[in-house]
């Protein structure tokens, strides 16, 4: 397997890429890109200075999965999004090498760190389902991971979490904040 960057005429990359996202994201966010119409129009807007595209392939050439990220703060932040791999290549660590290789994009862009919101929306997490008003950090606080929901993985690979947009998605339906650092500069401010 390789990491490489994704390139605007590969339309054979981009129509695997499309398939791939489609298929991971339908059976707990099925609103995400439902069709493979809204995932191609997802990929095309990678294709600015603003964003990195990486994808991993294998020696054949076939997109076994893909990632994004999406510069904000003026570049010391940037948003992880998304990240899918096919499920014929998912417990491979496919997805990690994905992470750590846009970590070491994002750093090498000069960016501080790198988020993610992972959204709860039919009760993966004890988060969903239920509401987290009037304390949603205290519910933050004693998350529990009910069913197979991703923040446990970016947590292995070293993300913290780092808040949660309650209803994020209809009421009971959080999208929880996630970061890491990815590169030092200089020292921390103090007050």
């Amino acid at each position: 397997m390789q990491i490489i960057n994704l390139a605007s005429d590969n339309q054979q990359m981009i129509e695997q890429m499309a398939a791939i996202l489609v298929e991971a994201f339908k059976e707990h966010w099925p609103n995400a890109w439902p069709t493979i119409e809204d995932a191609r129009e997802e990929i095309s807007g990678f294709f600015s200075e603003e964003r990195i595209c990486r994808i991993a392939v294998d020696d054949d050439g076939t997109v076994l999965g893909w990632i994004g990220g999406i510069e904000m703060y003026d570049g010391e932040v940037w948003e992880l999004h998304p990240l899918a791999v096919a499920q014929s290549a998912q417990g491979r660590g496919i997805g990690k090498a994905l992470v750590e290789d846009l970590e070491v994009q994002v750093a090498a862009e000069g960016g501080l760190t790198l988020w993610l919101g992972s959204d709860d929306e039919d009760g993966m997490t004890s988060l969903g389902g239920i509401d987290l008003y009037p304390n949603p950090l205290e519910h933050l606080a004693n998350i529990k991971n009910l069913r197979g929901h991703p923040f446990e993985f970016y947590q292995k690979l070293g993300f913290v979490i780092a808040g949660v947009a309650p209803d994020a998605n209809g009421f009971g339906k959080p999208d929880i904040f996630m970061a890491k650092r990815v590169a030092q500069r200089g020292e921390p401010c103090s007050s």
